[in-house]
């Protein structure tokens, strides 16, 4: 077992202002995104999004938000919200879930690059490819916050984290960090230049689809290994809510794969 470092999730304080690690994670996230885009737009040359760039971006942050804080209240606590509607958008006090996330991320891409006629699976290829750098920052803004912690475990890499009582557990948060944040990112930034250079097999759309299949694969590994949220447990058997969820998502995805190359666009 080793300690937990109990950083605190505090950077900074100005009165009532406060700076957290698990929002510098987001904005440094976000930030990651846009750099790497602008670099996919120049390599690939695809100037048809550069008017359009600045404003996509915006749309997609705000729909990452919205659909992150409405996936959580939808999957994992409508009851709760359902009977207290006005915490609905109170984010602060934490909540959010990747799959509602990504779920707004793609409809609001969608309908604003269907507003302004843009090729929408070109523009989803630039984005998924960096979407894992995020999402690795944010989990281990998660290991900061002590928060979203792994089942019990005698591995010697065990923690006893401060809200999961006496007894060590898998930090499940930095399993996810290297796997869907690390090699994720791997995974679609090399597979990403297929498309452009013209394989039979990788039409446009085809690195969305790659994340949706491996991101789902690997949460459901991880899943095996981190504590199910204690107001919902297993939802089938022994099947976590966010299996199930990504259960899903791998099979939208292999869905889309086929859809995608029989169109061959």
């Amino acid at each position: 077992m080793i300690p937990f470092p109990n950083i605190d999730p505090v950077i900074f304080g100005i009165g009532p202002l406060k700076v957290r690690w698990y929002g510098l994670m987001y904005v440094l996230g976000f930030s990651a995104s846009y750099f790497l885009v602008l670099r996919q737009i120049k390599i690939f040359s695809y100037k048809a999004l550069e008017p359009y760039f600045e404003n996509l971006n915006l749309v997609l942050i705000l729909s990452v938000i919205i659909g992150g804080r409405l996936g959580y209240v939808l999957f994992y606590n409508f009851s709760y919200y359902l009977r207290h509607p006005l915490q609905i958008p109170a984010t602060w006090t934490g909540g959010m879930s990747f799959h509602g996330a990504c779920i707004g991320c793609l409809i609001g891409g969608y309908l604003y690059t269907r507003k302004h006629k843009l090729d929408f699976w070109t523009c989803a290829d630039l984005y998924v490819a960096t979407i894992p750098v995020g999402l690795g920052l944010g989990r281990l803004g998660n290991f900061i916050n002590g928060e979203l912690f792994g089942r019990t475990s005698s591995v010697p890499w065990a923690m006893i984290f401060p809200g999961g009582g006496p007894q060590p557990r898998h930090p499940s948060q930095l399993y996810e960090m290297l796997l869907e944040g690390v090699g994720l990112f791997a995974i679609l930034w090399i597979s990403k230049g297929q498309p452009w250079k013209g394989k039979k097999n990788w039409p446009h759309g085809s690195i969305l689809c790659l994340f949706l299949i491996c991101y789902g694969l690997l949460r459901m590994i991880v899943e095996l290994f981190r504590e199910p949220d204690q107001h919902i447990g297993f939802v089938l058997g022994s099947i976590t809510r966010g299996q199930l969820l990504s259960g899903l998502m791998v099979l939208g995805g292999i869905i889309l794969w086929k859809i995608r190359q029989t169109q061959q666009v």
